[in-house]
Order: C-alpha cells, then sequence, then structure tokens
C-alpha cells in the first residue's frame, strides 16, 4: 500500500459526466496506463435513535472498499472509527434500535482500475439513489509510503490527466507528511471518499447527468 489521494473532479464544460469519464479513459490509455479491472467504494449513513440529551446526533458512516473485501470501516462523524468485519452490516440490522439507516443517503463510487508503471489510478462515477452525482479520482503512488517525500512527483503526475485540476494538497498529507503509510492508513483513504461523498451530496444535479 502506498500514499493515496483521492479528489474530486468537476465535470467538464459542455460535457456529461460519463463524457467526462470516457475522456479521462483516453486520456489515461494515451499515457500508456494499462486498464486492470475495475473498482468501488460505498458509503451507508446511519444516525442514532433516541438521544435523550437533545444534543445533534452524530452520524454513523459504514464504508467498503472493493481493495479491501473481508474488512469494513465504521466511522462516526467526526471520530473515532472502527475496521470491522465485512459482515458488520448484519450487526447493524441488529442494532436497528439503536442506529437507522438513512434511507436515500446511500451513495458509491464505481469505475475502471488503471495501473501506470508505481500508479495506481481509479476513475469512478459516483452515484447516490441510482442518481449519477459527479466523479471521484483516487491516485496511489505504490513505492513510497512517507507523504512528504512524493506529493509533487503524484502532483505532477496528476496534472498529466487532470490538467489545471489537480486538488490542493489532501490534509492527511499535511498532518502527518513524515510519518509512514500503513494498512491502517485505508480509513485516512477512506476518509477523503467520505470528503468527496459529501460534497457531492450537496451538488445541484442538471439534465443529462451533469452536475454543477
Amino acid at each position: 500500500m502506498g500514499v493515496t489521494c483521492v479528489c474530486q473532479l468537476p465535470v467538464l464544460e459542455g460535457k456529461s459526466v460519463q463524457q467526462t469519464v470516457d475522456q479521462l479513459h483516453k486520456k489515461l490509455e494515451q499515457l500508456g496506463a494499462v486498464r486492470q479491472g475495475s473498482f468501488y467504494v460505498d458509503c451507508e449513513t446511519y444516525h442514532a435513535t433516541g438521544n435523550a440529551s437533545g444534543q445533534p446526533s452524530k452520524l454513523l458512516y459504514v464504508m467498503h472498499n472493493s481493495e479491501t473485501p473481508l474488512s469494513c470501516l465504521a466511522l462516526f462523524e467526526g471520530g473515532p472509527y472502527l475496521i470491522a468485519d465485512a459482515n458488520f452490516d448484519v450487526l447493524m440490522v441488529k442494532l436497528k434500535s439503536h442506529f437507522q439507516n438513512s434511507k436515500g443517503h446511500k451513495v458509491e463510487s464505481r469505475g475502471a482500475r488503471y495501473r501506470f508503471c508505481d500508479f495506481l489510478i481509479k476513475i469512478g462515477t459516483v452515484t447516490t439513489s441510482s442518481t449519477t452525482r459527479g466523479i471521484s479520482v483516487e491516485v496511489e503512488y505504490c513505492a513510497c509510503v512517507v507523504p512528504g517525500d512524493c506529493w509533487n512527483l503524484m502532483k505532477e503526475f496528476m496534472q498529466s490527466f487532470l490538467g489545471s485540476n489537480v486538488p490542493e494538497l489532501p490534509s492527511v498529507f499535511s498532518s502527518k507528511p513524515e510519518a509512514l503509510f500503513s494498512p491502517a492508513d485505508c480509513m485516512d483513504t477512506m476518509s477523503q471518499y467520505l470528503e468527496v461523498f459529501n460534497k457531492v451530496r450537496k451538488q445541484q444535479v442538471l439534465p443529462g447527468n451533469s452536475v454543477r
């Protein structure tokens, strides 16, 4: 596992989400990237029931990633988090008297997975309630586990197919630039996806599956 950056990509002017995704695929293939199957990341939202304090309840997000099929991430809004067995969803059903699934709030990103030298790239179409809402881009630099040592290289690579849409330095990079990424840091990757999902939820849906 290397250092990972996840960002939201705006839809190209005059294009639909799918047309923008197809153009990204074409750019990656022109660079020499090889398609290696597909991926998905999803997120279910739960809210606590029976809050006697009168304070707003923290949301609980349960997330899955095809890269880690035997586990999932349960993340409270603002922390803490738990890496759990994939059957955690079954437990949530049994806890329905304490946590209710927020219907219509499931968000997922699905798409193609590419490999280019030491980079793993995932271009996903983000949907909620079967409606296309946006585009996610995940770039992992597999040859390095120190965020501070590889951001400039990752930024330069992303510019080759994202142009000026390269994101600012992710918070996980600035918070621990010299720390080592480890399997436990899948939480950081999923947190970046959650940030993208929350932004996409707030976007206005336009005709033709484009978003503003």
